[in-house]
């Protein structure tokens, strides 16, 4: 045995003001990593080394954490050890008792904690200091300095106080960090309740449609929603495509669950990969701590991703993987999270001319257009009109304590030839402004910027006689076509075209004429 050099100091100094710095942060509410790095700063006060390492339970494992001393560096930071090869470390954590290392311990099978990651002397000094709290088991503080020899005893007892005291911090913080985790999903829970209720609102509106097509869409959206498949719904900007879907989620198994949505076009291209799957603390400039993703937020339950043509094209590989594998990794982790979210996605653009031009993933929109539905504009079905302008006007009216307003005959058919390019959410918007400018009584044409003459080209049949029978939708439906192929001469494109004057998609409109038998 070689003779101990440099014996360590005796710590008969007055440590009264780094206990009570001590104990002030243990009755703070710093965050985790705050708690460690001000603790193993005192500890430099405390007892002598060269390096203090905290190692977290994790398993079966111990990882460190946190580090300090002339040898901390980044291999220490991703150190790890298995507990089965160090029966000491172990021992300290079932005894909870602070344990000095002796020579014959660095000797022994299981070796230093650092073999392979640090040349230390033979025989150098060495603690093991236990974190407990309760029942608990939180890690362990190792102590080595270069000198060799034992730490004395009462280095040994003041480590035990010490220890005592931050495993009593980092509970502290640990339980503040589930806190913040709680309220957190508290204020999502509450948002998400108000978003229920506008499910069922969402549910009524679609139910409560006039329009045979609307009738279609609710049918086929109904058989979907009790599947897991992933549902593609495309519509004009306005048309309602969030109402669809949380429509959707609520007719599905999964409606207790979250419903979580993600507008692609509002996050700024660089951050659409954290927002949808998260990210962990350092993965990129900001990220001064772990946050969770939408994918996480809305495990068991419904993920909106609203415009999700304008996804960059990395987020859509790994929004790809999720959808086959359901798993992902958060940016700037290696770890796997495993989901399970239905994912809808909504679009207004063209995914087709998208995917010609390479900005959309070809295999992402297969898996997405597995079920695809279409909302149909609002000048496709105008029967709706009316009914969605009163019961938006009796909802301002409660809400503002304002009003009553009246729609009279003149403005609903106003309403009714309006082309409303921007749907729903134009006319809601129209009747809004109209509200301002009439604080009550009867709607005109003027107050909601309409002429009698506005919108598409219509064709009014003549009145029919009492004896007459009324003609059908289809019978008028066919008569407007025709009248509109005679006025463009059988011309569909182009701005004096027939897609142009009824504000149809050119597809769109080819197949309502062949549908109605029109060349």
């Amino acid at each position: 045995m070689n003779p101990p050099m440099n014996p360590l100091p005796n710590p008969l100094i007055d440590y009264t003001a780094d206990l009570h710095a001590l104990t002030a942060l243990v009755a703070g509410r710093a965050q985790t990593d705050d708690v460690l790095d001000r603790a193993l700063g005192a500890l430099a006060a405390l007892i002598p080394h060269d390096l203090a390492v905290v190692f977290r339970v994790d398993g079966h494992r111990l990882r460190a954490v946190a580090a300090t001393g002339v040898l901390a560096g980044p291999k220490i930071r991703g150190h790890s050890l298995e507990l089965a090869r160090f029966p000491t470390l172990r021992r300290a954590l079932e005894l909870r008792v602070p344990i000095a290392l002796a020579e014959h311990n660095h000797a022994s099978d299981e070796g230093d904690p650092f073999d392979g990651v640090l040349d230390l002397p033979h025989g150098h000094a060495c603690m093991v200091v236990p974190l407990f709290a309760a029942d608990q088991s939180l890690g362990i503080i190792t102590l080595d300095a270069r000198a060799c020899g034992m730490y004395p005893a009462e280095h040994v007892r003041l480590a035990g106080v010490y220890g005592q005291l931050v495993s009593l911090a980092l509970l502290l913080a640990d339980q503040a960090s589930l806190l913040d985790r709680y309220r957190h999903q508290l204020r999502e829970h509450n948002q998400l309740l108000i978003e229920e209720v506008g499910s069922s609102k969402a549910c009524s509106h679609l139910e409560a449609s006039r329009s045979p097509a609307m009738a279609t869409l609710v049918q086929l959206a109904r058989q979907v929603a009790p599947s897991i498949l992933p549902v593609l719904i495309r519509g004009e900007t306005g048309t309602g495509k969030e109402v669809l879907a949380q429509a959707i989620h609520s007719w599905s198994p999964r409606a207790d669950g979250p419903f979580v949505k993600l507008n692609c076009s509002a996050i700024p291209e660089n951050l659409v990969e954290s927002e949808l799957f998260g990210h962990v603390k350092g993965a990129f400039s900001g990220a001064d701590r772990d946050r969770r993703g939408r994918f996480v937020t809305a495990n068991g339950g419904t993920l909106l991703l609203d415009e999700i043509g304008d996804m960059p094209l990395p987020a859509q590989a790994k929004l790809l993987r999720v959808l086959q594998e359901g798993t992902f990794e958060p940016v700037g982790s290696d770890r796997t999270v495993r989901v399970d979210v239905r994912v809808l996605a909504a679009t207004h653009v063209d995914l087709e001319a998208a995917v010609a031009e390479k900005r959309f993933r070809q295999d992402l929109y297969y898996r997405l257009a597995v079920f695809p539905l279409r909302l149909p504009p609002l000048r496709e079905r105008p029967e709706d009109i009316v009914a969605i302008a009163e019961e938006a006007l009796a909802a301002e009216s409660k809400r503002a304590r304002r009003g009553p307003w009246t729609i009279p005959v003149e403005t609903r058919a106003a309403m009714e030839r309006a082309a409303w390019p921007g749907n729903v959410r134009e006319l809601l918007n129209a009747l809004e402004r109209a509200t301002i400018l009439q604080g009550k009584g009867a709607l005109s044409a003027a107050h909601l910027g309409l002429t009698p003459a506005a919108g598409t080209l219509r064709v009014v049949p003549p009145a029919p006689s009492a004896t007459a029978p009324l003609p059908t939708f289809e019978a008028n439906e066919r008569s407007y076509f025709t009248a509109v192929l005679q006025q463009t001469q059988g011309k569909l494109y182009g701005p004096d075209g027939a897609a142009a004057i009824t504000g149809l998609l050119p597809t769109t409109l080819r197949s309502r004429l062949l549908r109605l038998g029109l060349r």
